[in-house]
């Protein structure tokens, strides 16, 4: 199936959930904000929210600096 990932088009395995994506993607869950088609997702729901071929997916990796 085709996701798009940060505005780009990606073609992954069939994947069930957005938590499988990030699995597949090798992400580091903990530092992780996700949005699934326009909706940002908390971390306990990535496993119940289901993945569709075109589906956009935003993906952003928390990162503390100064």
């Amino acid at each position: 199936m085709t996701v798009e990932i940060n505005g780009a088009p990606r073609v992954v395995p069939e994947l069930r959930t957005v938590a499988e994506l990030v699995s597949h993607l090798a992400l580091p869950r903990a530092a992780l904000l996700v949005e699934h088609n326009g909706t940002a997702l908390r971390r306990d729901e990535w496993g119940s929210v289901a993945l569709a071929d075109g589906d956009r997916v935003e993906i952003l990796r928390i990162a503390a600096g100064g």
